[in-house]
């Protein structure tokens, strides 16, 4: 019923059924233990969601137009816990935030579940996932709880922010093997580390502005993808607010794009890896 609803929001069947699955994910889960002091209304939020599902039923006289009404209130209510949970307003040290504003990056911005649904094609149980500015990594776990895989490599400045990320790791049941912490500022990255962090699904959003130590960043980035193309591999790469696209090189193609998600395959046609057997999150 809540994944029939959801198709109201212009979702497909399958990202419809997903989002549902992470609804009562996060809604099923007793309230995200908080020890730091980051989410201060999560409580709330989460009962609030609790609430609008709760409130889901199935009357046959249910018009078109009511039940649109319903599923807009009820993604609203999940999207206030998500955002919340994500971390906008983070705990960045004086230091880390010159430093990003400096390089013009976004502060911890939420990305939206758009990215996470769209991931089911190109997410398969070998998949590393590297988050290229991951906040309190909250983006890459839910991908990895909805569609297991290998590795997440979560790279993000502040030490803060993953303290909080390894404390929601636990909370989403997600094992620690598969998640990696990597405490970085993205404009220190070398090519090779780029390279050697063996993703062939990255995601960001727009980390740094490109220009100046940013497009420093984006150029490693690119010649790394190009690395990965020609060592015979393929990489998938999800971008908010897309600053990567001047940069790509090589064999490369567009695979979505609307206006604020971009995502490319660089190296070649890209297969859909994605197992049905992998997803650990019950069905709605």
């Amino acid at each position: 019923m809540i994944a029939r609803l959801l198709r109201r929001n212009g979702w497909s069947s399958t990202e419809a059924a997903d989002l549902a699955r992470l609804m009562r994910l996060c809604a099923e889960l007793p309230p995200p233990p908080d020890p730091l002091g980051y989410y201060p209304h999560a409580v709330e939020l989460r009962e609030r969601l609790r609430g609008r599902l709760a409130r889901v039923v199935s009357p046959a006289s249910a018009t078109r137009a009511e039940e649109e009404a319903v599923a807009e209130q009820l993604e609203e209510a999940f999207l206030e816990f998500y955002a919340h949970l994500h971390g906008y307003e983070a705990p960045y040290t004086r230091e880390e935030r010159r430093r990003v504003d400096k390089s013009g990056g976004y502060w911890c911005h939420a990305g939206g579940v758009s990215p996470i649904l769209r991931a089911r094609p190109w997410v398969g149980a070998d998949t590393c996932l590297v988050d290229l500015g991951a906040g309190n990594g909250l983006q890459g776990l839910l991908v990895q709880a909805l569609f297991p895989h290998r590795l997440s490599v979560q790279v993000e400045i502040s030490s803060r922010m993953i303290e909080a990320g390894k404390v929601l790791c636990e909370w989403l049941g997600v094992e620690a093997e598969r998640v990696r912490w990597v405490e970085r500022d993205l404009c220190t990255l070398s090519v090779e580390e780029l390279t050697a962090l063996g993703s062939d699904f990255v995601y960001l959003y727009r980390p740094l502005r490109p220009e100046g130590p940013g497009r420093v960043f984006y150029e490693r980035l690119a010649t790394a993808l190009a690395a990965t193309a020609a060592a015979g591999r393929e990489a998938v790469v999800f971008s908010i607010a897309d600053p990567l696209r001047p940069f790509l090189r090589g064999s490369w193609r567009e695979l979505y794009g609307d206006g604020h998600l971009t995502c490319y395959a660089v190296g070649g046609e890209a297969p859909v890896r994605r197992r049905k057997s992998d997803s650990r999150v019950g069905a709605p």
